[in-house]
């Protein structure tokens, strides 16, 4: 699957009219080089931000104030966390418009919902780390809104269960926004492209 991955990326031969501009823009590779772009930024963010309720809204502030080119890399990586959402929202949008879905493609259509759902999850559970007031009010409405929907009890003390930006909660989202969740992303996107040479989808000559 990784070596189909990489043939994917970086294909032996290319037909000259796949090389013109076109109304997809390649807005799938364009979503995994964002999410290329923010792990990288992210592991670097590792370095300074603390994720305990005392510390973290502090190391972000160290992070732009006293850190060489930390403030732009903070920009960076929230830049490139919208882009991947639009860019994901838009591919799922052509993929739909297109009929793209159809067999034999529909366990691709799977996976590629899994990770809209996983980059939307994502960008919810980065939003609470830096534990500002817009970040801990915007993360307590998300968690209100959990609570009527089904199973989102469960859900809700599985996340939050000592509340919102307190020690534990604030821990879980931030082992589930630096490993779990890019973990997840990472190898559905392998599956992902590996699926769509199999279906040979967009390169039928290969």
């Amino acid at each position: 699957m990784f070596t189909d991955f990489l043939k994917h990326l970086f294909p032996r031969v290319v037909l000259e009219k796949n090389l013109r501009i076109s109304y997809t823009f390649c807005l799938g590779g364009l979503a995994f080089t964002a999410f290329l772009l923010m792990l990288a930024s992210g592991m670097l963010l590792l370095f300074y931000y603390q994720p305990t309720p005392e510390r973290a809204f502090s190391s972000i502030l160290f992070l732009e104030s006293s850190v060489w080119g930390g403030k732009y890399l903070r920009s960076l990586h929230r830049l490139t966390s919208h882009a991947l959402l639009v860019l994901v929202f838009l591919h799922t949008l052509r993929v739909i418009l297109t009929g793209a879905y159809q067999r034999p493609r529909q366990l691709n259509w799977v996976i590629g919902m899994l990770l809209l759902c996983l980059s939307v999850f994502e960008a919810y559970t980065g939003y609470l780390l830096p534990l500002d007031q817009l970040a801990f009010w915007a993360t307590q409405t998300g968690m209100e809104l959990l609570g009527v929907a089904p199973f989102g009890a469960v859900l809700h003390d599985l996340l939050v269960p000592d509340g919102v930006g307190q020690p534990l909660s604030l821990l879980r989202f931030y082992a589930l926004h630096v490993m779990i969740l890019p973990l997840g992303v990472l190898l559905l996107s392998l599956l992902h492209f590996y699926r769509v040479r199999k279906n040979k989808g967009v390169l039928p000559y290969l």
